[in-house]
């Protein structure tokens, strides 16, 4: 019964947005609006202010970790309670991912990106503003139900603002957000909370997003290229599930979302649980944690864009191919570490923060280009989802294949690292398969 009642609403919900964007629809029909071809500054402006949006809702994503230990004691609360607030962004995101995907394609993708993108500062406002703990929850799960929505519609104006011989570099300006997100985020928020209480890193988020917002106003160009082709039919129109029906029928679709699902999964098998075998296996301080976090932020701030510009120059399959072979070394070292100094520990964990996230570069540049750009919207809404689910599941069962014993020290990290690596082998093997749009008959030969 429930699920009967989740169909009916998605479709009444779906046929509201469809009959909302008929106006825009048939304006761009009428008029419709391309992208017009980019100066060098100009497009460079335009990425810097799609990352300021990126940074703003992934350093909102980043901060509730390292604020555990203040929340926990300020709102009496257990570890399955926080973890309770951690997952109720991810959920709310992968569901919201899902449902945007029936009428992403609907509308003009600026008007959708500051809508969402306002609501986003709204909810994030409301958990600086949370009086307890149900409010706080209710309020971090509307925050990643718009959060969710908004890095798919980032990289979806990316595919289709940016010529697919410079993506990678685009797709690298764009990850750099994750980075300054990783040095700013976690030693920002502890002194914030610190200083102020837990409520003020929210209240921080929420002004800086309406200072994005602004510039996203000012800076972003209006684009409706995609609408005429949006609308195939009326019984398609009609259908709530249409715009993801045409995508699930594209096997090339289908190829790239489980290449993404691959990668998401070969990270955060490791990711979510680094901290805790830093600790308590290879013996580093709590204290010197956001050493590790500030290095390979720096790092990767500079990296993830050479790593772009590669992709540009030497084809987006091969330099992800190169990347991802070489993520094995971290891979394994990160989780196989025994008792070391602090300074091994920061170059290790350095380089994997370098190449492990940094295969997100050209594999983001590879799966923007499998899609055509009327459906880019819906499907790239889809692999927002898919990305969410797959890290759920890979933190869920590495959670399940560790241990704590007698002594305190994490058992079972190794299989983890083993797991993960082949994760890895399996997409280096798959990315063959997928088929990219260039835009041009040559196509990306060096691909």
């Amino acid at each position: 019964m429930p699920w009967v009642v989740f169909l009916q609403a998605a479709k009444d919900f779906t046929l509201f947005a469809g009959k909302l964007s008929d106006h825009f629809v048939a304006l761009a029909m009428k008029h419709p609006v391309l992208p017009e071809a980019l100066d060098p500054a100009r497009e460079r402006a335009l990425l810097l202010t799609l990352a300021g949006i990126q940074f703003a809702h992934i350093l909102d994503f980043m901060i509730m970790m390292p604020l555990g230990p203040i929340l926990m004691r300020e709102l009496g609360v257990g570890t399955h309670e926080f973890g309770l607030l951690v997952s109720a962004y991810t959920f709310s995101a992968a569901f919201t991912g899902v449902l945007a995907a029936m009428f992403v394609d609907r509308f003009e993708r600026k008007r959708l990106l500051l809508t969402m993108f306002t609501l986003f500062a709204l909810a994030t406002l409301a958990c600086g503003l949370a009086p307890g703990y149900w409010s706080l929850l209710i309020a971090r799960g509307t925050a990643g139900a718009f959060g969710g929505v908004l890095g798919s519609m980032v990289q979806t104006m990316v595919g289709d603002l940016i010529p697919f011989e410079r993506r990678g570099r685009a797709s690298g300006t764009i990850m750099s957000a994750f980075s300054l997100s990783t040095v700013a985020g976690v030693p920002l928020s502890l002194y914030l909370a610190n200083h102020y209480g837990w409520r003020f890193p929210f209240v921080f988020i929420a002004v800086l997003a309406c200072g994005f917002l602004l510039l996203g106003w000012k800076m972003l160009p209006a684009l409706r290229g995609h609408l005429p082709g949006a609308v195939v039919s009326e019984t398609e129109r009609a259908h709530p599930l249409a715009a993801m029906a045409a995508v699930l029928r594209d096997a090339n679709h289908l190829k790239a979302l489980l290449f993404m699902a691959l990668i998401m999964f070969s990270g955060f098998t490791v990711i979510p649980y680094i901290t805790i075998y830093v600790t308590a296996n290879v013996e580093i301080r709590q204290e010197d944690i956001p050493l590790i976090y500030l290095f390979g932020g720096c790092a990767t701030f500079f990296t993830s864009r050479l790593i772009g510009r590669l992709a540009d120059a030497h084809g987006k399959i091969r330099v992800y191919r190169w990347v991802a072979a070489c993520s094995l070394v971290p891979l394994f070292v990160q989780t196989h570490l025994w008792p070391v100094p602090l300074w091994i520990m920061i170059f290790w964990s350095t380089v994997f923060f370098i190449l492990v996230p940094g295969r997100m570069v050209p594999a983001m540049a590879i799966v923007t280009s499998a899609v055509q750009p009327r459906l880019r919207g819906t499907f790239l809404s889809m692999n927002g989802a898919v990305q969410q689910l797959a890290s759920g599941c890979a933190s869920y069962l590495g959670g399940a294949m560790i241990a704590i014993d007698a002594s305190g020290r994490i058992i079972g990290y190794d299989r983890v690292g083993w797991l993960a690596m082949g994760a890895t082998l399996i997409a280096m093997a798959f990315v063959g398969r997928i088929r990219m749009h260039t835009g041009t008959p040559a196509g990306d030969r060096r691909d």
